[in-house]
């Protein structure tokens, strides 16, 4: 096992409703066959006080802002004080945490995201899970299948781990900074407390108290 890129390395699991699912785990790409049933399951334990059921298996907060124009499909789960905004698109199996903002043009499927977390402005999230206070900046995506739709691996230095999933996004972990229009590759892990520059394209995995300005070109944050 590489401990770099391990659910208790990238994540404070306290911030977020699927703590259950991912302490279980041990790389947090395992838990993205299962998030759909874990909605699922979890949607029917949420207190009605503070999360309104409505059909197709969708729970919102009742403090969450849900802005017209905009399409959920469940399963889903949106947390407490959460904006979804106009022309927002959440294709299902979506765990938002609480604090976060989904905006416009944004299109979410098969991903967690943690408290305060924000895609603000025209991103794809697929097959991804946003760790704590992760940012990504406008028109940033993450590309969640291969041209050639083998399985993803993930790469870091030394290691290559087999994930066997055709369908995987990015591992963002807590307190991740996405500059805009940057593309995350299948298989990216961007470790906590990284900055990724704007226009980059990003494949592997990108350690953590880094910034990263291009391929072959990361350096370690400063105190």
């Amino acid at each position: 096992m590489n401990e770099q890129v391990t659910i208790k390395n990238l994540y404070t699991l306290e911030e977020t409703l699927a703590k259950p699912l991912l302490e279980k785990l041990d790389y947090p790409w395992e838990a993205l066959p299962q998030i759909g049933d874990f909605i699922r399951e979890l949607g029917k334990t949420l207190p009605a006080d503070i999360y309104e059921e409505r059909e197709g298996n969708i729970w919102i907060a009742r403090s969450a802002k849900i802005y017209p124009n905009n399409y959920i499909a469940g399963p889903c789960i949106i947390g407490e004080r959460t904006e979804v905004r106009p022309g927002a698109f959440i294709r299902g199996n979506a765990l938002v945490g609480n604090d976060c903002v989904v905006g416009n043009s944004t299109e979410l499927k098969n991903v967690i995201l943690f408290n305060h977390v924000q895609v603000p402005h025209y991103n794809y999230v697929g097959d991804s899970i946003l760790g704590f206070y992760s940012h990504m900046g406008a028109g940033s995506i993450t590309s969640n299948v291969k041209a050639d739709k083998t399985i993803v691996h993930v790469k870091g230095r030394d290691f290559d781990i087999d994930t066997g999933l055709k369908k995987f996004g990015a591992m963002l972990g807590d307190h991740v900074e996405i500059g805009c229009n940057s593309v995350l590759n299948p298989g990216s892990v961007i470790c906590e407390d990284s900055n990724i520059y704007p226009l980059s394209m990003v494949r592997g995995v990108v350690p953590a108290h880094s910034i990263y300005k291009e391929k072959g070109n990361i350096t370690a944050k400063r105190d």
